[in-house]
């Protein structure tokens, strides 16, 4: 039976742990205590030397041109504004465990105060958490904070007007967003964009997932021949860096010198009755994204080949040689048992490859760097949202908020539709099935 002495008041332990450390004193805990109070001290010290100032920088943005330089403010108070967050996150944890740890006082009479007993005890049930808090601790800092940055930026008049340090940046509320949305010029340039954006993703990550099944699926058949040949000869895309193929192909589709129009389009038209004339393949903005989509199928389709060949070596034959018994064709077993197969397998990969059509800007600007021609706004008959933001922040106008508020709205699009798309394939909750 528990003595009175080891009773702990678990609300007390609660409100001494308000200045962290105290409640691990209280819970006979020196070692967490002392160190809870030396990580409480130095974010104290830091607030007080520079922490503080940051964060009033952060909403002033400076008040001194040429002497404060508004983004490196922004920089310096959104660092400033996770270490805060992080302090917060430790404050919790700090205020839960001595909770945790008086009611452990109370149930079993006794628990960990010795620093040995304490990081033993961290070592045997803690040690997942020790392999990966440094990984989430890097992550903050290289994916959450430019994240960050590019988010609060987005509600700044940052542009060609307003470069620091000769001028400072303010704070303008959700004014970006607003002209993305209600003024004409940019509304107009970010519907055509985002139209063409869903088009391309949609269209040509299609083309090359069913190119790569197709071409996976007749090169897994028994009686095809040389096997290993098509399979070096599907995987040269893939080999060949994607900069070299689209510089090149960009040249194949050159109007009035590529080999399209003079060479392949020339011999076609040796065939009788074929008059085929010559294509504006970079002229004319529907073939230009003609040769777009079909130039990233050609990219594309080597990994879904790769990927799917090694779903389908691992389809059992007993599987086909059953469907075969009751009588099954080539185009049943296909449609009962090696898509349902691939899929299962692959469907988080396949939709991963929508999402990166969605920011593929290297063929976009490699090939005809987003033209012909212009839709307004800075963007080409071409451009995707990526490509566009790039446009935005290197022509000769830099609009640095404006393609922070686009970044937003893209990923939001991208983030809503892959969630929506994972959930409605259970793509995930698969897994316990495997």
């Amino acid at each position: 039976m528990m003595t009175g002495i080891n009773k702990k008041n678990v609300r007390r332990a609660g409100m001494l742990s308000i200045i962290p450390g105290l409640g691990q004193f209280y819970n006979k805990q020196p070692f967490k205590g002392i160190l809870f109070l030396f990580l409480t001290l130095l974010f104290v010290i830091e607030m007080a030397s520079i922490g503080g100032h940051a964060l009033t920088n952060l909403i002033t943005l400076g008040t001194v041109p040429i002497q404060d330089h508004s983004l490196f403010l922004m920089v310096r108070g959104t660092l400033q504004l996770i270490i805060v967050c992080l302090f917060v996150l430790f404050w919790i944890l700090n205020f839960l465990d001595a909770r945790k740890v008086a009611r452990q006082w109370n149930v079993l009479g006794m628990a960990n105060t010795s620093a040995r007993s304490i990081l033993k005890n961290v070592w045997a049930n803690g040690f997942p958490y020790l392999l990966t808090v440094p990984a989430y601790f890097v992550m903050t800092f290289i994916i959450i904070f430019p994240v960050l940055v590019t988010l609060l930026m987005a509600f700044t008049n940052y542009d060609f007007y307003h470069i620091p340090p000769a001028r400072l940046i303010d704070w303008t509320g959700f004014t970006n967003f607003a002209n993305i949305m209600f003024l004409s010029s940019y509304r107009s340039t970010f519907v055509t964009v985002l139209g063409w954006t869903i088009i391309w993703a949609l269209i040509a990550t299609t083309c090359q997932i069913i190119l790569g099944i197709l071409t996976a699926v007749v090169a897994n058949q028994n009686f095809i021949i040389g096997k290993k040949l098509f399979r070096v000869i599907f995987l040269l895309p893939w080999a060949v860096p994607a900069f070299i193929t689209i510089m090149s192909f960009s040249n194949m589709f050159n109007d009035s010198i590529g080999a399209i129009n003079v060479q392949v389009i020339h011999l076609i038209n040796i065939l009788p009755f074929v008059d085929i004339p010559a294509i504006s393949w970079k002229t004319d903005p529907f073939w230009t994204k003609t040769a777009l989509i079909m130039i990233q199928t050609w990219l594309g389709f080597p990994y879904i080949y790769v990927m799917v060949t090694g779903v389908l070596q691992a389809i059992p034959d007993e599987l086909y040689e059953a469907a075969k018994i009751d009588g099954a064709n080539f185009l049943q077993k296909f449609n009962q048992i090696t898509l349902p197969m691939i899929l299962f397998a692959t469907a988080p990969v396949l939709i991963t490859q929508y999402t990166f059509n969605f920011n593929n800007f290297a063929i976009i600007y490699l090939f005809n760097m987003g033209g012909p021609g212009d839709v307004g706004g800075g963007a080409g008959t071409t451009d995707i949202l990526i490509s566009w933001i790039y446009k935005l922040t290197t022509g000769t106008a830099p609009q640095f908020a404006l393609a922070s508020a686009v970044t937003i709205v893209i990923s939001i699009i991208v983030i809503a539709i892959s969630l929506i798309a994972f959930k409605k394939t259970n793509a995930f909750g698969k897994e316990g099935m495997m």
